[in-house]
Parts: C-alpha cells; structure tokens; sequence
C-alpha cells in the first residue's frame, strides 16, 4: 500500500500566511489573483508545484460511475450528466492552485485587475485562447456565457449572475465585470465560470438542449463516442490551446477517458476486479482494509494509494427537509440525530475504523472549537443569542451511544425530545396531538449499497420509538427530480468544504437559495443568522475576523441539527493499475476531480 504524508499543520499554516500576509493590493493588471494579500506563485513561474511537468502523453484509462445519463450539458438544469464533465472539457477565465486555500491564475485570461475594493474586475484574454472547433475565443463569448448561465442555467450559477451590475467589453480583449455587493470574492469567482460559445446556440434554446447538443468548450479533453446511459468517452485534444501554458503543464497527461456506467457499486466493484476499470475510490475504510486481496491486488498489479490531505471534513450524512412538519421543528430533528447510532453502525459498517464528522469544518483551522464560544466567535453570535439554542454558544457536541445495538441512553433522549414536541406513543406508534402518525420517507438512489445498508439499521431504531418509514429507491434521473422538487424528508447528503470558504455557502445554507428549485439548499434552512455570518466571511479584511466568522458559522450549522452527520473522510483512498502514477509533491486539498486524473500519467 502506498502511503504519502507531510507535515499538515507546517504545510497549512504556511498556505494561510501567504492567502492573508499584507502586499500592496492588486491595481493593475496581474498574473494571478490570492483571495487576501499575494498568490504564491511568481508571474514566471514554469508549473504547479505539485504537478510533474515532464510527464509523459499517453494511455488510456476507464472509470466507472453508477447510475446513468441522459444529457451531456452540465450547465442546465435539466436531466442527469456524468460529473465529470465540467472539470475535463471546459476552461474558465483562471485556474485554482491546489496548494494554496484560494489562489487563481491566468488561463483563458493573460491578466487580471481589480481596485483595492474589489467592486469590479477585469479579465484581458489571451490571443491564442481557441475553443476545441479552432475558433478563437472573444469577449463576446464570454459576456454571453456569463449571462446565459446565470440566467437560464444551472441554479448553482444564479447567486453568482444577481451580485453583478454590469458586464461589458473595455476593448477586443478585455471584459469588465462591476459587482453591486460589498464581497472581495467575486472577483476570484468571475475567473472560475466556464467560458461557453456563443455562436453555436444561434437560434437554440440553451436550456433546452439535448443529448446531442454537447456543448462545445475550450478545455483539453472533447466529447467523442458515447451511448446514454451506457459510457462516454473524452478524448484528449491534440490540437488543445493551452497545452504549453505553465499552469497546465504536467497535467492532462492520458489520450482517452472512458466513463463506463453500472447499475450499483457491488457490480461496478467485479468490474474492477475484472481489469474492465482502471481505478476506484475507496470510501469505507473497513473494506480498504479487507476487501483488496483479488488476484490482481495479490500480484502488484493493482496499487491501493492513500493520499492525505488538510480540508475541512465538511459535511456528509443524511440531510432532513426542514420545509416540512415536523422537520421544521429542532426538536424533532435532535431525536432523529439522537435515534441514529453511529458508534454501533460505524461498527458494522467499517468495523469502526472511520471517525465521526463532529461539525462541517472539523479537522481544520476553521473548525468550531469545543466548549463555550470564546473571543471574537462570542462576539459574533451574542446579537443572535435568542435566535439561537443555547448549545449553539455554550458548546454542542453529538450525542455519542455505548456502541450497543440497544442505544438505550439515546433512545430516551429522542423520546423525551418527541415528547417535548407534542408527539406521544400511542398503540406502539408515535403520533401527534392530532392523532396523525409520525412517517417519514427517506429518499435514496438506486445502487447506493452503502447508505442503504445504513439506513436499513437506522430505521430499526427509529421503529423502537414508534416512527414509520418508508425507504424510496430511485433511478438517477427521478433522484434528481424529486431532490429538486424538495419531495423527500430524508436524504443522503454531501457537501465538501474548502480552506476559504465563501460564496458557495450561501448557495448550501443561505435563506434566498432555500426555495429555489434545484438549490444546494437541500436542508431548507432560512436563517437569518446565518446569512449574517456569511456575510461576515465574505466581507473579512483579516485572518482572525475570517476564522472567527467561518468558526461561528459552523457552530450554528452544526447544533442546528439540520444533518445526521456520518464519518468523516480523512483520508483520500484510491485503488488503481500499478502503471498508473502520480507526483510525489500533494496539493494541500488532496484528492478530487482536478488532481486526479488531471495530475496522473500513464507509464508501464
């Protein structure tokens, strides 16, 4: 087993001393743009730091994913995409280093400017910037996608187009956007939306496209054969504009991935096993451990690598709807969380070798700090004191079991919680005032073994205290629809958080966002306070103000008790053919869809 580890707190704290260190503001046009003070990275600099810049091209890999598709436009709304399709086949503006917690460069862009107050940005596109067809990209292009996404695409792009004022060209190359909201983090998002061509939806409804209407992108991989529901193919560009760029070298090194589909994970695992799929990842630790002694493993054949990293945890379990009675009551959603036994399922699912997620930013420097709120957090939430409970300042921590199937403690906790909320036992059934039964309708996708075996000891404890459930399986594309719709009380849910945080946190728990359909919002929460704390993140000058607000911020969210919350991932685990590699060098974020298989190479 490989194993890759580094100093984390060194490597962190060095990351957030040059993010927040003071430097003379940005006011003419620069390579790079760093959330506070300078990026990192020097104008000359030759590639990533963590990239291997002589890689060799070539090979070709296969992935797989459950479920299927039947739309290969990830920028509408409607119907279900591969995911992985927006981080190959389209470029933006800037391009994040993974090394640092929230630094761009220039990629489709040669330059970026913006006053001291970040009320507007400037993008100055680079001469030989070309869409995958060969044509050159323009300002109107970009004007266009920005527009078009933020007002007929994707819900995740809204927040995003509603804080802009004004976009225009300044010249043939350059693009101005003006915000009309006080956030230093609109100009880092301007550079990161994906830069779509106008001329070929002349006459097209964008968000109406269909399978065949593939969007056409700039970034290195295309679109070629694919049959719905069944695989997709990209195919790496030859002729790509940015392949010399040094933000891109080392990177993008395979000829072709294949998307394979299957119907769960257990089958798509054989396929693995087979040699059909190149690599996996891993989430439960208990069968990293027990489940990788298959032949291929045996032999060297297959390489299972860990790969570190200094995230928040962020959030992953099971999200209530709180837009519905009774989950609209905290109550009820303490003795759902209290009824849920984790010490007793993380036994049985991963033989306790995964901990728990004990709030959204935990194991990071923005995570809320156990006992009472202290100093500049205090501050923060002592305006909000009776909108809050009392745990949220005094200190919340999960309720923890023996590790018994019993759970008793716990169990007379969700009781007395239920109790307080004017529900009673009746004849075995917990019912409220009015007689009618407490049901509740946990929503899950088809082939989602793991969470359904968590759910199945789940709803037996929620039996012993009278609570009916019914456990829906769905295809991909009714999950979709139905999430979408908010019809569902429980789901599973996940949510990765970043060392700078910022305006996505109004799209996963800000009040505007909790009745749009298709929001991030999926808890439904509307809180006043917390769209204040967002607001204070977003507006920090300061390293102390930032962590304090961020600090705050997951104080509330956690003892809002709005998520059952699972185990955390710590941990990247992925399991791959011995002649696939990576560089020795990490990011500080570790593993995802822009480090692998973007920064690893083929090589026998």
């Amino acid at each position: 087993m490989t194993s890759i580890c580094f100093p984390l707190k060194r490597a962190l704290g060095a990351a957030l001393t040059v993010v927040f260190m003071g430097g003379p503001l940005l006011a003419e046009p620069s390579h790079g743009i760093a959330m506070y003070g300078e990026p990192a990275l020097p104008a000359d600099f030759t590639a990533l730091p963590y990239a291997n810049a002589n890689a060799p091209k070539g090979g070709r890999i296969v992935t797989g994913n459950t479920g299927g598709f039947d739309s290969l436009n990830p920028f509408i709304r409607k119907g279900t995409v591969p995911w992985q399709l927006r981080f190959f086949a389209y470029d933006s503006l800037m391009g994040r280093n993974r090394a640092e917690p929230f630094a761009l460069y220039g990629l489709i862009a040669e330059s970026i400017e913006t006053p001291p107050d970040r009320s507007w940005v400037e993008f100055t596109l680079r001469p030989e910037a070309r869409f995958s067809d060969g044509s050159p990209i323009t300002v109107d292009d970009v004007i266009w996608s920005y527009e078009t996404l933020g007002t007929v695409g994707h819900p995740r792009y809204l927040g995003f187009w509603k804080q802009i004022d004004s976009i225009k060209a300044t010249d043939d190359r350059t693009v101005r956007i003006t915000f009309n909201t006080d956030n230093r983090e609109l100009a880092l998002i301007a550079g990161l939306r994906p830069i779509l061509k106008k001329a070929q939806w002349e006459g097209k409804a964008f968000e109406d496209s269909t399978l065949t209407d593939i969007p056409i992108g700039s970034g290195p991989y295309v679109v070629g054969e694919f049959e719905a529901g069944r695989y997709v193919t990209l195919s790496r560009d030859p002729s790509y504009w940015a392949a010399d760029l040094p933000f891109r070298k080392g990177t993008n090194n395979f000829d072709e991935i294949k998307i394979d589909f299957y119907g769960d994970g257990d089958v798509q695992f054989e396929a693995f096993k087979a040699g059909e799929i190149s690599y996996v990842r891993e989430f439960n630790a208990d069968a990293w451990a027990t489940r990788y002694s298959f032949p291929a493993a045996a032999s060297g054949d297959i390489v299972q690598s860990e790969i570190p990293h200094q995230k928040p945890s962020g959030m992953t379990g099971f999200v209530m709807n709180a837009r519905r009675a009774p989950l609209d009551d905290i109550r009820v959603r303490d003795a759902l969380i209290h009824a849920f036994n984790f010490e007793f399922i993380n036994d049985t699912m991963t033989g306790g070798r995964q901990p728990r997620i004990t709030s959204y930013f935990s194991g990071s420097i923005l995570g809320m700090e156990a006992g009472p709120a202290q100093g500049r957090v205090a501050e923060l939430l002592a305006p909000f004191a009776d909108q809050l409970p009392a745990d949220t300042i005094d200190g919340y921590t999960l309720p923890a079991s023996d590790g018994s199937a019993r759970n008793r403690k716990n169990i007379a906790a969700a009781m007395e919680a239920l109790n307080a909320a004017g529900f009673t036992v009746v004849d075995g059934q917990m019912q409220d005032a009015n007689g009618e039964p407490l049901v509740l309708d946990i929503l899950l996708r088809q082939g989602d073994i793991q969470n359904k075996a968590v759910i199945d000891i789940y709803t037996k404890s929620l039996e012993r205290i009278g609570i009916q459930t019914t456990v829906t399986l769905v295809d991909n594309a009714q999950y979709t629809e139905r999430v979408n719709g908010f019809d569902f009380d429980i789901t599973d849910f996940r949510r990765a958080l970043s060392l700078s945080p910022g305006n996505e946190q109004s799209l996963y728990w800000g009040s505007a966002s909790a009745d749009e359909v298709g929001t991030r919002n999926l808890m439904g929460v509307k809180s006043p306070v917390i769209d204040s704390l967002i607001t204070s993140m977003l507006t920090s000058e300061s390293q102390d103000d930032f962590i304090a607000a961020t600090r705050a911020l997951d104080r509330v969210l956690t003892s809002g008790r709005h998520v059952i919350p699972i185990w955390n991932y710590a941990v990247g685990r992925i399991a791959h053919r011995k002649e696939m590699h990576f560089p020795d060098t990490l990011p500080i974020y570790g593993d995802g869809a822009d480090w692998m298989p973007a920064l690893w190479w083929w090589e026998e």
